[in-house]
């Protein structure tokens, strides 16, 4: 029957139970096995017949219907095709919408990279300003700050030959570490001084004064003291105050302590055996964190007593 669709065909058909058969004229539009139907364009219409029904079916040659039906067939497709490419080129928002996704998707992408990047590199550059800070704060804050200097002078009186500097962490100072602290003294020579470890001691050891103050060996006091033995490179220290012995066991300063930092300056300038009358010195202690404590002084015309007042 597929090589009969649009031919013009004489259809007979006999439903079941009747005698007399129909006679059926038109052009076969289609064939529907699925559903077991024909569909037929004759003079009353276009119908259908079931396939069970068709006796016989014969093409008739019709060419002036044949030829109107392919003519119209061809129109309707046309027309059909006119219409769908017209719907197409009217109707191109599909096309333009998933182009516009497709950027939109990329830019969310780049600024989610992007973003990315900035969070990152905000988070590090956080990190680093807080170290930085906290370096600055405890750098400007923190240090060391001298209270008092006294002399000790020779029998005769003429020259400074000890120095004795009270010292104190600056306010909000963390935990100075002296062994990595360094004393500079400037006079005819630059001297660079750092602490003797065994040099150490606490104040009024063996009811004794600064200047006397012996060295503690083996946990006894020993013949000698502590400002003969301190260098030209190398400084003793004498613990003031001191609540929680931390200068004494790891010789850290912390705060509320006072330290007593002794100079031999018979050792740093020995040609004129000490400090004399009218002579200029400075110098600074420096701690490993923070502003050093400076001083500079010139000594008296005359050394009346042998303990002078300084600073």
């Amino acid at each position: 029957m597929e090589r009969l669709v649009g031919k013009y065909c004489k259809i007979v058909t006999k439903e079941p139970g009747e005698d007399r058969a129909s006679v059926v004229t038109g052009i076969l539009e289609d064939v529907d096995y699925k559903d077991g139907f024909i569909l037929v364009d004759s003079k009353q219409g276009l119908g259908c017949l079931r396939i069970n029904t068709v006796v016989a079916i014969k093409p008739r040659p019709n060419k002036e219907i044949e030829m109107e039906y392919k003519r119209s067939h061809t129109k309707t497709q046309n027309k059909k095709h006119y219409k769908n490419a017209r719907y197409l080129k009217n109707n191109n928002k599909g096309a333009v919408g998933i182009g516009t996704l497709i950027v939109f998707i990329a830019m969310i992408l780049v600024a989610a990279v992007a973003a990315s990047v900035i969070i990152t590199t905000a988070e590090t550059l956080q990190q680093r300003a807080r170290t930085v800070g906290s370096s600055v704060i405890r750098e400007v804050s923190a240090g060391l700050v001298i209270e008092d200097i006294a002399g000790y002078t020779d029998v005769n009186k003429t020259t400074i030959q000890y120095l004795a500097l009270l010292v104190r962490p600056r306010a909000g100072t963390q935990d100075i570490d002296m062994k990595n602290s360094v004393i500079t003294v400037k006079y005819n020579n630059l001297s660079i001084l750092k602490l003797n470890i065994s040099l150490i001691t606490e104040a009024g050891a063996n009811n004794k004064s600064v200047f006397d103050t012996p060295i503690i060996v083996n946990g006894t006091y020993s013949n000698y003291t502590i400002i003969d033995n301190c260098t030209s490179t190398e400084y003793g220290a004498i613990s003031v105050l001191d609540a929680d012995g931390s200068m004494l066991s790891t010789q850290g300063l912390n705060d509320g302590d006072r330290l007593y930092i002794l100079l031999n300056l018979t050792a740093l300038m020995p040609e004129d055996n000490g400090l004399p009358v009218r002579g200029t010195i400075s110098g600074k202690i420096q701690p490993e964190t923070g502003a050093p404590g400076v001083f500079e002084f010139t000594s008296p015309a005359v050394y009346p007593k042998r303990i002078i007042d300084l600073w």
